[in-house]
């Protein structure tokens, strides 16, 4: 059973996705919030497989509460999935820096938001390798972009970090295979260990620290 929690702050948005998670047999809402800080309280209490996160809510917004629930050692294995009206909001680069694992604009339909559920809850990668490429593009291009390298990057090889920069444009593990000639189960290996050595959650945060790092060309 893959226990959710719902964030946001409209009533109807809120009932609307309640409703819909609660029509799978293997689903189960175990909280709803109409705010950040209740958001958060909520994480600390349910331990939820998975949060779906609204952006924008009084109190303190939902970037703010993915990073509280992300920093929570008690919730390492609690995945947050950002809601946001547009695909590029703004804040969805910060909500990926923060910890999300990835995000769904709300006009969603309901089949792609509950396979979403599910991919996050199984920790697979969310986000697709077109979508990431349109994000990195997007926010590594901004005239504000200052470079922090990992503090661990030196830990990796050669290989491993030609590797992240290719999950940071956004390459498939079949696709990296491709460009780099070895197999896709080497691919995964070495992405794997990245991972690892990087202590990245997912491959959203990985794909964050290729960015930060300057493995990634904009």
């Amino acid at each position: 059973m893959i226990r959710v929690l719902v964030a946001d702050d409209q009533e109807l948005v809120r009932l609307g996705l309640c409703t819909l998670v609660r029509s799978e047999p293997d689903l189960r809402v175990v909280g709803e919030a109409a705010d950040g800080l209740r958001a958060v309280a909520l994480a600390a209490e349910q331990r939820p497989d998975v949060v779906l996160m609204d952006v924008r809510m009084p109190g303190i917004d939902g970037i703010e509460a993915t990073r509280r629930i992300v920093a929570d050692p008690a919730l390492s294995g609690t995945r947050v999935i950002v809601l946001t009206t547009f695909e590029l909001d703004e804040y969805v680069f910060d909500a990926l820096r923060h910890g999300a694992s990835g995000f769904l604009t709300k006009d969603t339909k309901p089949a792609e938001l509950l396979r979403a559920v599910r991919l996050v809850a199984a920790g697979e990668a969310l986000l697709s390798p077109s979508v990431t490429r349109r994000v990195v593009r997007e926010f590594a291009t901004r005239p504000s972009r200052v470079l922090k390298p990992h503090p661990r990057l030196a830990a990796l090889t050669e290989r491993e970090r030609e590797i992240v920069g290719l999950v940071g444009e956004g390459l498939s593990n079949d696709e990296i295979a491709t460009r780099l000639v070895v197999s896709p189960a080497t691919a995964r290996t070495h992405v794997s260990r990245a991972m690892v050595k990087l202590g990245a959650r997912d491959r959203a945060q990985l794909v964050v620290y290729a960015y930060q790092s300057g493995l990634v060309d904009p």
